[in-house]
């Protein structure tokens, strides 16, 4: 009867001592175990035969303190993964990111707008948003991340997060067997390929391999009488070397590929998960449908036999079983073993690992929507139409956001967004592109509704030069402007967000150019946003009808600036730099 492992988090650290007293008393009775079968072993040679039957007792009775103990080890695995998933959600509840995983391979400058809004890096939300452990499954989320707006599917998949996000001790157990046992340096990086090709049918060896084990058991039964003298042994081992060397290669490549039994165990304990919950949403039926076998076979028992055919295929050149294999030709039979399960079953499981990745992504998805317990609801239009009620980023701290409510559709498809420094423009752009993100990827977003049209997603936010390139830090924002005018003139419809526009020029350049831009977009489709200082650009709103000024203020105080966060029509009546500047010690008048 298999022993399921304790997930509740109530208590740990006390369970934890537990486990580790009984781990300790269980390392002892092995010892004494391990003893007695050694002395039963001796007095079998030196003796009498009975005592044979004593050293199987011993055996039998040091294999179950084995498994007895690798439970224990496991489980106090189970409670320090749940110990580390505890202090890991306090530090995302208080968003203190910097220890957790960036994600930072997976920046992109040439992306429309994953660079721009904080998916990736150092306080990002991919760190509060990941929880996975394999690198497949990392990639997978990322790339979901990065994946243009398409939120008819994210509207599908968010009736199976919200699903997936009520079964709490599901979530907290399969996150917690991945901590605790996967390793990916462990992991075969080509397991599906390899797995899926068939293995040379030798059928002769299995007759010669079971000619070698009651072989081996007789002459050793008769040299131990005396029958026979012992240099037979030495005749036996040579000539069952050729046939052992018929299997060596494919047993040692078989040995370098099969993931290690704690991956296994990872794959194991995910599948038994997965097989006692029930699922009602079509999307979480049909990825755990892709999880059977066609031939009708439990796919968890189909890898409990390929860890117990790995158990002895990666232990083959140990001190031990060297004699062993020489003895008894047991190579042979394994092989067998091996080739059957693997052209029987190779192909049905090659895809095991990328389908368990699928399941750790939509964990992390369900685990972040029940950690941040967001109500909102969310809805699609068919409408090129934006609109938010009670919106905020997701990586401010929930008590200290300032909430917007925003609209905007084609009546007014470009707002100009002027405004203090420190006022808010930034996030509050970022606040909309991070949320349309979210609700891609099925979640629910940081507002009380959102109401989201079919468009894609572009950002102009952070344009840095580049030295090796000879590329400025303007022309890199050019850059990207180019970039979405050619996708709004190849009929693209883009909800776009350019902040400080034109900010590397000269202010008659900048307002000359901007307004060009502006007048330039007259014809196309789209949703966008542009913020700049150039308060000279809101007269634009009285001379085109598809324009609409907002803007965040300041209130200057003798020694502070203070901010309300809060988006208000109309443009910005009045700007702080030059306090800013004072407040830094900058001394305006002083000519000394």
């Amino acid at each position: 009867m298999k022993r399921s492992f304790d997930f509740q988090s109530e208590g740990i650290q006390l369970k934890e001592q537990l486990v580790q007293k009984k781990m300790a008393a269980f390392s002892m009775l092995r010892l004494f175990l391990f003893i007695a079968l050694g002395a039963c072993v001796v007095l079998f040679f030196s003796d009498a035969f009975y005592w044979l039957f004593a050293a199987g007792l011993f055996f039998w009775a040091f294999v179950w303190a084995i498994q007895q103990h690798h439970f224990l080890k496991d489980q106090a695995a189970i409670f320090q993964s749940l110990s580390k998933i505890q202090k890991e959600k306090e530090l995302r509840a208080g968003r203190i990111l910097k220890d957790l995983d960036p994600g930072s391979e997976f920046l992109d400058i040439n992306h429309p707008f994953c660079n721009d809004l904080d998916l990736f890096g150092q306080h990002s939300f991919f760190q509060l948003l990941n929880h996975t452990q394999s690198n497949q499954a990392r990639q997978f989320l990322a790339s979901q991340l990065k994946a243009q707006l398409h939120v008819e599917k994210g509207h599908q998949l968010h009736g199976a997060i919200r699903e997936l996000a009520g079964k709490g001790d599901f979530l907290r157990a399969f996150e917690a067997v991945g901590k605790a046992f996967y390793n990916e340096k462990e992991q075969a990086i080509d397991w599906s390929k390899w797995m899926s090709q068939t293995v040379r049918s030798k059928s002769f060896l299995h007759v010669i391999g079971w000619i070698g084990l009651v072989g081996g058991v007789i002459i050793g039964a008769l040299a131990y009488i005396s029958v026979i003298p012992s240099q037979f042994l030495g005749i036996w081992f040579l000539l069952g070397l050729p046939f052992l060397g018929l299997v060596f290669k494919e047993l040692k490549e078989a040995g370098d590929k099969i993931p290690s039994q704690s991956v296994l165990k990872t794959y194991r304990n995910w599948l038994n998960l997965l097989d006692q919950e029930n699922f009602e949403h079509p999307i979480l039926k049909n990825h755990r449908n892709k999880l059977g076998q066609a031939s009708g076979a439990s796919t968890s028992e189909l890898l409990e036999e390929l860890d117990r055919l790995s158990l002895w295929i990666q232990n083959r050149l140990n001190l031990l079983y060297i004699p062993l294999n020489l003895f008894f030709w047991i190579d042979l039979l394994i092989y067998h073993r091996w080739a059957r399960w693997k052209n029987s079953y190779g192909k049905e499981i090659a895809g095991l690992p990328e389908e368990l990745a699928h399941w750790e992504v939509l964990t992390s998805l369900a685990i972040f929507e029940r950690e941040e317990s967001q109500s909102g609801k969310w809805e699609l239009s068919d409408k090129m139409e934006f609109e938010a009620k009670g919106i905020f980023h997701p990586l401010l701290h929930p008590q200290t956001a300032v909430a917007n409510d925003f609209s905007m559709d084609q009546s007014g498809k470009l707002i100009l967004l002027t405004g203090a420094n420190m006022s808010g423009k930034t996030t509050f752009m970022r606040t909309l592109g991070i949320n349309l993100v979210l609700v891609n990827l099925g979640l629910s977003p940081f507002a009380e509704f959102l109401r989201v049209g079919s468009f894609k997603l572009y950002t102009s936010m952070r344009n840095s030069d580049n030295l090796g390139q000879s590329i400025s830090s303007f022309y890199a924002e050019l850059s990207r402007i180019k970039g979405m005018i050619d996708r709004l003139e190849s009929g693209e419809k883009l909800f776009f967000l350019l902040d400080e526009i034109l900010k590397g020029t000269n202010t008659e350049d900048r307002i000359a150019g901007s307004e060009a831009l502006i007048r330039q977009l007259a014809s196309r489709e789209f949703l966008g946003i542009i913020s700049t200082h150039d308060i000279e650009l809101s007269r634009l709103e009285s001379e085109i009808s598809y324009l609409k000024n907002y803007s965040f203020h300041s209130q200057i105080q003798e020694e502070t600036i203070d901010f309300d966060y809060l988006i208000k029509p109309g443009p910005c009546p009045s700007f702080n730099a030059h306090k800013l500047m004072e407040l830094m010690g900058i001394r305006f008048g002083n000519k000394s």
